[in-house]
């Protein structure tokens, strides 16, 4: 590959990104695009003008997933795969996922200017509702591509309207057996994707890029609490049978299991705490909490959910209450390929960039493609890493290093 300068231009990349960010259900700068809905379909049009446009070959399995491809000099070899997801939560920014599509077919546009003929195809992919807005369930393309979420269990995903998958992958026009999404060991030779920091560390430090080694992945919970309500003057203390001040218990209980273990890449969140009936002048009868218990070590995060168990049936009897638990999914850590994380860093070092090794704390499609290829993550920084926010930001200049070092990654991978 002919050497490409430091000063790698971006401007292009800079104004589809922001033209993409407005295509939203809500009002700029607030991107919401949640999967199958009318803005999510508009930028599915919008990345697939874009890939046909700069000659790639665009097709779509039965749930949405999309590839473009640029095909190698031995087609029939496994590709190299490189891409993230374009649909985003409500009131969400510019760049989670979108920095990894539009950033991969940038790298793809940099390596044909500059006369690299891929052996390899590469292959950029546009994942399907890596966010677990319409269907409470995240990475559902990627889930259902590595064979982990079966055709049955993903006709019998639900919206909050009581619509299925079914329903709506009809309406957005994709078609086809569902059972042909899935894709055996293989599929790709190699996967990389590109992805925003979601974090402080790399701006913190002045860092250019970071290079993961491990990503972890949440166990989460939704459990209620059913206690005895009453009117908060006439039932007195020494009878309450209280589901809120037993959920706080609980919570706290979530807190403390994820301390113990002494790990800083252990950690535990209740994220939703619904209280019926809600009214200032009533003892809560009935509370549903979810919780997130997440560990880039699997038997550890495991044992955390083990010593909950025991924490839940202590409060509960202790409180006179009734706690049940239900396991929403428990998705397993994944470690990067070290092969592909050293083409990174050879990458990183060609391009002239500071890098950092270091662990994606958030899941990507990346862990569940784990399952069929070798894979490994490159991020950049992100402005005080806020995201999923109208306030996230990438700078051109980190972006421009991303798509510098995955540029290189990409054609060492494909040769």
């Amino acid at each position: 590959m002919t050497t490409a300068r430091p000063e790698l231009k971006i401007d292009g990349l800079i104004a589809e990104l922001l033209a993409l960010g407005q295509i939203s259900e809500a009002e700029p700068p607030v991107v919401t695009r949640v999967v199958f809905g009318e803005a999510d379909l508009r930028a599915r049009a919008f990345v697939k003008s874009l890939c046909e446009a700069s000659g790639l070959k665009v097709r779509e399995d039965a749930v949405g997933n999309t590839f473009a491809r640029w095909e190698g000099s031995e087609p029939a070899l496994a590709p190299i795969g490189t891409g993230s997801h374009i649909d985003a939560i409500p009131n969400a920014g510019l760049y989670d996922g979108c920095v990894g599509v539009l950033g991969g077919l940038e790298a793809i546009r940099v390596l044909g200017k500059l006369g690299f003929k891929p052996r390899r195809s590469i292959e950029l992919v546009i994942f399907t509702a890596e966010e677990p807005t319409r269907f409470g369930i995240g990475c559902l393309g990627s889930r259902m591509m590595a064979g982990l979420l079966t055709p049955e269990q993903a006709l019998a995903l639900r919206d909050k309207e009581g619509r299925g998958l079914e329903g709506w992958r009809a309406q957005a026009g994709f078609k086809g057996p569902l059972n042909s999404v899935a894709a055996s060991r293989g599929r790709f030779h190699q996967f990389v994707e590109l992805h925003i920091e979601q974090g402080p560390l790399l701006e913190q430090e002045g860092t250019d890029v970071g290079l993961v080694t491990h990503i972890a992945a949440p166990a989460s919970q939704r459990i209620t609490i059913e206690g005895e309500g009453g009117h908060a003057g006439g039932k007195l203390m020494p009878g309450r049978k209280d589901a809120l001040t037993a959920a706080a218990e609980l919570i706290l209980a979530v807190e403390s299991a994820a301390k113990s273990t002494g790990a800083v890449d252990t950690v535990g969140t209740v994220g939703i705490c619904d209280v019926f009936p809600g009214a200032v002048n009533s003892v809560p009868s009935r509370v549903l909490i979810t919780t997130d218990v997440r560990d880039i070590d699997g038997a550890r995060r495991d044992g955390v959910l083990a010593s909950l168990a025991s924490a839940y049936d202590e409060i509960s009897a202790r409180r006179g209450v009734k706690i049940t638990t239900e396991l929403v999914n428990a998705d397993p850590p994944a470690t990067c390929d070290p092969a592909i994380v050293s083409a990174l860093e050879r990458s990183a070092i060609a391009a002239g960039k500071t890098y950092r090794k270091m662990v994606a704390r958030a899941y990507h499609d990346s862990s569940f493609v784990a399952f069929i290829a070798p894979v490994a993550m490159l991020f950049i920084p992100c402005r005080g890493g806020v995201s999923h926010r109208p306030d996230e930001y990438a700078s051109p200049e980190w972006i421009g290093g991303g798509v510098h070092v995955l540029s290189r990654t990409l054609a060492e991978l494909a040769s």
